[in-house]
Parts: structure tokens; C-alpha cells; sequence
């Protein structure tokens, strides 16, 4: 009927085209995050990304009409959390490649943090695909364990990427709080005041554990390391995170993040290809149970409950 909205369930084909874009967008993100940490430190690469993210931006974007927690707690979260401890396994003990895979189990933690906090119902498919995911982890565990044979995750470096997938769930939670509290949510204005909070820690991360003689080796970094710099801030932090956030204020948490299945194998490819990334037995029975359980929790709700 004229004047009906589109049900919050139903993903119409703007959503779907957006969510595609994401996911190219964060699968080769990897990469160049790689490419970032060759001449910058985790802390110096996490304050140059949010200060290419809000600029020019924040001097013509208008502050969110929401109150200051959310701002801080989503910039926290997502800024400081996610990707801090991302660069920082990115940089001691993890492959872009894999990375791509192990942080797609935020989708695990959205779910269970959804469950917990929103309230939001945890199906049989969900439980199935934890079960999987669990397996998964385990592969990539052994892997790291296995130093000689896989020098390029660590286990200090799987934690560390471990959570970040935790804090980038948090983040999303944080979003929908946000959302629900605000009648007039805007998402681009939301992201680029978010990004404005990270920057300080950042510096200050910085200058509490960097080693001084890196504090000024950013001004002769190559043009490379600002071109990923660049494409980390504007591409992953303002366009991927705007849609994103768009698409979790107009479905559940739990539908959207599994939009997230197909990063990993951009990731994969674009690892391999750019940066020669090499993955063994134990890290490619892993990718494989995530996958299957990415796949599990987003398409197992009719099959498990049409048999249950």
C-alpha cells in the first residue's frame, strides 16, 4: 500500500548494494592496515586514521543530537578497542588474511551481547554456529601454538585480534542503545564526532609505550603508508561505518552482522595476492569452520527449526 515503510526485516536492494560495498571495502582493508603498520607504530597508525576520518568532515558536519555518552562510548569502543587491538596483533603476530577471519566472529559476540543486553532471541542456528565458531578458534589456537610452522600468528597476536572482535560487537550494541534513545539518529554526523574521540588516546598510548626514537618516523613515511592511511580513514572509517550503521539502525543486530560472512574472503584473497600471505592446515581448517558457521547462523534458522 502507498505510504507503508519498508518492514525493519526486510532488506530492500539499496541495503543489499550497501552491505556488498562493505564488504569489499573491509575485506581489502586488511591490507592496507598492513601496509600502515610498515612505517608506523599500532598507536601512531590508530591516531593518523581517525584524524583522516574526521577531516575536513567535522568542521562543516554538525554535532549528533544525542547525548555525549554514546559519542564517547562508541569512539571508545570501536576507535580504541577494535582497532587498537587489531594493529597491535596486525603488528606482533598476524596476518591480514587471517585477521579478516578472526574478527568476523564479532558476529558471535554481537549475538550473545544482543541476548544479554537487548534482549534479542538467540535461535537454535545461533547456538549451532557458536559450537562451529568454537572449533574454529580452536584450529587457529593450535596454529599459533605451532610457532614454527605458522610464524605469521602468534599467540599473543590471535588473542589480541580475538578482542578486537569483542570490542567491535560492543560497538555495535553501543549503536542500537544509541539509536533506540534517539529519535532523530544520523549516522554520518554519529561516526564523524565518534571519530574524533580516539585521537587523544591514541597520542597518549603513544607516547606512554612507543619507543621514542619512532615518535617522528611518520614524517618521511612513504606515500604508500599515507595512501593506506587514507583509505583506512576515509573508505573503512567514514563510508564502510556509515553504511554499517545505517544498516543497524534500520534491522536487528543479529541480521545484520551476518552481512559480514563475505569479508573474510576478500580478506583471504586480497592477502594472498598483495602481500603473499601463506596459510597452513590447521589456519585453513579454521577458516573453513568459521565460514561454515557464519553460514550456519545466517542461513540455519529455517533448516534447524523446519527439523526441530
Amino acid at each position: 500500500m502507498a505510504g507503508m515503510t519498508t518492514p525493519a526485516s526486510s532488506f530492500s536492494t539499496r541495503d543489499l548494494l550497501s552491505a556488498l560495498v562493505v564488504v569489499i571495502i573491509w575485506g581489502t582493508n586488511f591490507v592496507a592496515m598492513k601496509i600502515g603498520l610498515r612505517n608506523l607504530t599500532p598507536f601512531q597508525l590508530g591516531a593518523a586514521r581517525y584524524v583522516f576520518a574526521i577531516l575536513p568532515l567535522i568542521l562543516i558536519v554538525k554535532p549528533p543530537k544525542l547525548p555525549a555518552k554514546w559519542v564517547i562510548a562508541y569512539g571508545l569502543s570501536q576507535g580504541v578497542g577494535q582497532f587498537g587491538l587489531l594493529f597491535l596483533s596486525l603488528k606482533i603476530g598476524m596476518s591480514a588474511s587471517l585477521a579478516s577471519v578472526i574478527l568476523q566472529t564479532q558476529v558471535f559476540f554481537t549475538a550473545i551481547f544482543g541476548f544479554v543486553l537487548l534482549k534479542e532471541h538467540a535461535s537454535r542456528a545461533l547456538i549451532a554456529g557458536l559450537m562451529l565458531a568454537a572449533l574454529g578458534l580452536g584450529c587457529f589456537a593450535m596454529s599459533a601454538l605451532q610457532s614454527a610452522s605458522a610464524a605469521d600468528i602468534t599467540p599473543a597476536g590471535f588473542v589480541l585480534c580475538l578482542s578486537g572482535a569483542a570490542m567491535w560487537a560492543v560497538s555495535n550494541i553501543v549503536v542500537r542503545r544509541a539509536q533506540k534513545a534517539t529519535p532523530e539518529f544520523n549516522v554520518i554526523s554519529f561516526i564523524v564526532w565518534c571519530g574524533a574521540v580516539p585521537i587523544v588516546p591514541f597520542i597518549l598510548l603513544s607516547l606512554a609505550f612507543d619507543d621514542p626514537a619512532t615518535r617522528w618516523q611518520w614524517v618521511g613515511a612513504p606515500f604508500a603508508t599515507w595512501a593506506a592511511v587514507a583509505f583506512i580513514g576515509w573508505m573503512s572509517t567514514i563510508v564502510g561505518y556509515a553504511m554499517w550503521t545505517r544498516l543497524l539502525k534500520r534491522h536487528p543486530v543479529n541480521r545484520v552482522a551476518p552481512f559480514s560472512l563475505g569479508v573474510p574472503v576478500i580478506g583471504i584473497a586480497s592477502g594472498m595476492l598483495a602481500l603473499g600471505d601463506v596459510i597452513n592446515g590447521w589456519q585453513w581448517a579454521g577458516v573453513a569452520l568459521i565460514v561454515i558457521s557464519l553460514i550456519c547462523t545466517m542461513f540455519g534458522g529455517r533448516w534447524l527449526d523446519r527439523n526441530a
